[in-house]
């Protein structure tokens, strides 16, 4: 079965919104290793329209400028891309298609199909399906040292807990905190204590 792997930019208190406005100065060598790490195995991409039209935007420009970032780009533009919308858009990105049918149905269907990793980066509404239908093998979050105290968290409010295995972790020279989670159980007695006690 392929897996799945998700990675996003958020900040210590869940904020994982515009993080191009707050993102770039933890960037370093060890962040962009990580990111590759993630990507790099990947040879199918899925996205959400919004960020689907911005990486369209910003990679294959990247690769024709033949700069530091242009073998990632040239890669991204090789590999298949899916995208799930149900608005139309323009696929102007070559090997990129829209996702058809059920988003939870046809990404169960595309695990089991051959192939290598399937990558996802940003796409915060697509990862909180795929995390609650239990469909995400990796998360990783690099958790930047900065608060931004105001737009879209990871996680929204729901009546039941979401379960992750901590995977691996490591601390960047900048203070990013690279994590990796994997899909979890909930502790017997664990949550339910501990909302009693709060309650």
């Amino acid at each position: 079965m392929r897996r799945i792997t998700a990675g996003l930019f958020i900040a210590l208190d869940g904020v994982v919104a515009d993080p191009q406005n707050w993102h770039f100065p933890y960037f370093n060598d060890e962040m962009g290793a990580a990111v590759s790490d993630q990507m790099g195995t990947a040879d199918t991409m899925l996205f959400g329209r919004t960020t689907y039209e911005g990486f369209a935007a910003a990679w294959p420009e990247r690769e024709h400028a033949g700069g530091p970032d242009a073998e990632m780009a040239r890669h991204f533009g090789d590999i298949r891309k899916i995208v799930a919308t149900r608005r139309d858009i323009d696929l102007q990105w070559r090997n990129s298609e829209v996702l058809q049918g059920d988003l939870i149905e046809s990404v169960t269907a595309l695990k089991q199909e051959p192939g290598g990793d399937i990558g996802l980066s940003g796409s915060v509404s697509i990862v909180r399906q795929l995390l609650s239908a239990n469909l995400i093998d990796e998360l990783h979050l690099l958790v930047h040292p900065i608060a931004m105290r105001s737009g879209m968290r990871l996680f929204e409010e729901a009546d039941t807990p979401l379960p992750l295995t901590l995977l691996r972790s490591a601390t960047f020279k900048t203070g990013v905190v690279h994590t990796v989670y994997g899909p979890g159980e909930i502790l017997e007695g664990g949550y339910e204590q501990a909302r009693e006690s709060l309650s």
